[in-house]
């Protein structure tokens, strides 16, 4: 991809010598001349194996078509498409198709992106046989499982054993994968149970070319509708790497590749003249706070005020301790703000923030008030973006068009993932758990009184406390009296949305400071509180919670090295949307799945107001991940 056209060109000797002794040149190259014989299906076998797409005519590099005894072929490394025309097996001619590359970069840069989106959409992980399954080239399958297959080599006959992914299509025809070729697989995500169609029929290549018409439209819109930020330009932020050495220095643990990667991804978009708007997907205790803090100081470092909105007062306060912490030893001032604040400290914190004295400000909703105003805010960092309507986020931009803005979620709201996947937002996902972290043991169970009385008694023996999810605030207390009968024993508190700002606080400082050992609560616990004792969740109705509501409350507990449980119950009668719903957080127990939750709940949901129907009916045919893909690549392309 590095290589120019000419390059290969002038080097054609050398990688036909290498072919001979090399076996990247062996697997990443066909030499193909007239008058010679070839076996056709070989030649399309290993162009598939090449990463090359099956289209039902040729229109990019990377792709190829058969009809017949003509392959259509537009490679990598030539500026034109070329046409190959067999009789039998040997090639008759080998013609110059007018189909060609205007700007060579950009095309290189537009096929860079289109493999990288197809990583991004080829998480297969955790598959099960019965799931549906989309081949790029093949279409909708049903997966079946993975079998084992002997394999005789031709030129030594030798046999060996070789693992096959086994995809079913239509009238019993099958289709052997070799596992490590899986590039081309990804989920089927849809609002409905996928047509089928026969393995090798022209249907699916038919259906790729309309939806491609019709998502190379889709993008025109969205291109014009998103035009107003695509030409809005702000300075490019320099590293300063004495301070952020300073900082790094102060983190504890080790990062993980997915958390380095996130910083380098947030760095590369901040050195650029275009504002970034980047969400970082990631479980519940993988280091996202980590990477706003690295983002913040880079940006007070290039003189800019930094804003963080979190959903909720508890978990504003606590960043706030952390940030606090991380910074003592920076020449870097940080101010927590909202309602627990008295008026005149608040009245006293805007005039200090207006006037550019505070680099860094951490609140609620509280930020987005009428009286607020920053001398220069540039980055505005959304914790728990799920939590916040469109209109808020938007709130701040209106003032400042060429803000930066990078939103932290475990399981993205459905459009935020739409607008992700279809890159008009940029995503970093981090699915690498940190080291010493093991996945939540999770039983969802019918509603059993004894089973909670002995999951709540192993806890406390073994030194631990217990979260306790009862989420109706009319009828908490009495939960809470019910609780204290059969665990005499045990100091229970409780806490919902409706008290006291100051007394929730309170309750989670004693809770903190294990005076509580059981904390019964609503869902007021589900955003982003770090209790590395808390290793125990009890959930009482979990059919009452959607679904990646109750993942991220799942992930309250096991925020440490020590084994963590959740216990999820649910009552006798159960809809069909709830049933779903637990068999999918069932099937979710590994550490790092919060993005995948985040597709099923959007599956399971629909994806709201952002598709119309026709947008719907196509995702419907070709699943959500590779009608994303499509439109990311025609955004691109029409981008460059």
């Amino acid at each position: 991809m590095e290589k120019g056209f000419i390059w290969f060109e002038e080097n054609l000797k050398e990688i036909l010598d290498s072919i001979k002794t090399q076996s990247f040149f062996q697997d990443n190259v066909v030499f193909l001349e007239t008058r010679k014989n070839y076996n056709v299906y070989e030649i399309l076998r290993k162009l598939d194996e090449m990463g090359y797409e099956k289209v039902f005519s040729v229109s990019d590099p990377g792709e190829f078509s058969q009809k017949g005894g003509i392959i259509e072929v537009f490679p990598i490394n030539t500026a034109n498409a070329l046409r190959l025309d067999f009789l039998g097996n040997t090639i008759e001619t080998i013609e110059v198709l007018n189909i060609k590359v205007e700007d060579e970069k950009k095309s290189k840069e537009v096929l860079i992106k289109k493999l990288t989106s197809q990583k991004l959409f080829s998480d297969i992980k955790n598959i099960k046989a019965g799931d549906y399954l989309v081949h790029l080239d093949h279409g909708v399958a049903k997966f079946l499982g993975i079998e084992k297959v002997k394999i005789e080599n031709e030129k030594t006959k030798e046999k060996s054993e070789e693992e096959y992914y086994v995809l079913e299509y239509a009238q019993n025809d099958k289709l052997f994968l070799p596992v490590g070729l899986e590039r081309k697989l990804s989920r089927y995500v849809g609002f409905a149970d996928p047509a089928v169609s026969r393995l090798a029929s022209i249907v699916w290549q038919h259906t790729k070319r309309k939806i491609k018409e019709d998502v190379e439209k889709l993008a025109k819109e969205l291109l014009a509708l998103y035009s107003e930020k695509e030409i809005i330009t702000r300075p490019p932020y320099v590293s300063d790497h004495a301070l952020e050495s300073q900082l790094t220095a102060g983190f504890l643990y080790q990062e993980t590749p997915d958390q380095l990667q996130a910083i380098e991804d947030i760095k590369k978009d901040l050195s650029l003249p275009k504002p970034m708007d980047r969400i970082v997907c990631g479980d519940v205790g993988f280091g996202k706070t980590e990477i706003a803090m690295r983002s913040a100081l880079l940006a007070v470092a290039n003189n800019y005020q930094v804003a963080i909105i979190c959903p909720t007062t508890i978990l504003a306060s606590q960043h706030f301790a952390n940030f606090t912490d991380r910074f003592k030893n920076l020449p870097i001032k940080i101010a927590g703000l909202s309602r627990l604040q008295k008026k005149s400290e608040q009245r006293k914190m805007i005039k200090e923030i207006k006037e550019g004295k505070i680099d860094i400000v951490i609140g609620t909703h509280r930020i987005l008030s009428a009286d607020m105003e920053f001398k220069n805010l540039q980055l505005l960092i959304i914790d728990d973006e799920q939590r916040f309507g469109v209109k808020q986020k938007e709130k701040l931009r209106k003032k400042n068009p060429a803000l930066d803005l990078l939103s932290l979620s475990a399981t993205p709201i459905p459009r935020t993932i739409y607008l992700a996947l279809s890159s008009f937002k940029n995503i970093s996902l981090m699915q690498t758990p940190p080291q010493g972290r093991s996945a939540i043991a999770t039983h969802i169970m019918p509603y059993q009184k004894q089973k909670i009385k002995e999951a709540v008694e192993f806890e406390l023996a073994r030194g631990g406390q217990v979260y306790f999810l009862h989420n109706r605030v009319e009828t908490i207390e009495k939960t809470k009296e019910k609780l204290s009968k059969f665990l005499p024993s045990a100091s229970i508190g409780f806490i919902h949305g409706r008290m006291d700002e100051k007394h929730i606080v309170k309750i989670m400082d004693d809770f903190k400071n294990k005076k509580i050992d059981i904390l019964v609560a609503t869902t007021i616990i589900e955003s982003g509180i770090d209790l590395p004792n808390v290793n125990t969740i009890i959930i009482e109705d979990a059919s009452r919670l959607g679904l990646a509501q109750a993942y991220q409350i799942r992930g309250r507990v096991g925020r440490s090295h020590i084994k963590s449980f959740a216990y999820l119950f649910y009552p006798k009668n159960l809809t069909p949307v709830a049933r779903e719903r637990l068999k999918a957080l069932d099937e979710a127990k590994e550490l790092g799945a919060g993005y995948r939750i985040a597709l099923k709940d959007m599956e399971i949901r629909g994806a709201g107001n952002i598709l119309g129907k026709e947008q719907s009916g196509s995702i419907n045919k070709i699943g959500l991940n590779l009608y994303c893909q499509m439109l990311a690549e025609a955004v691109e392309k029409m981008r460059s």
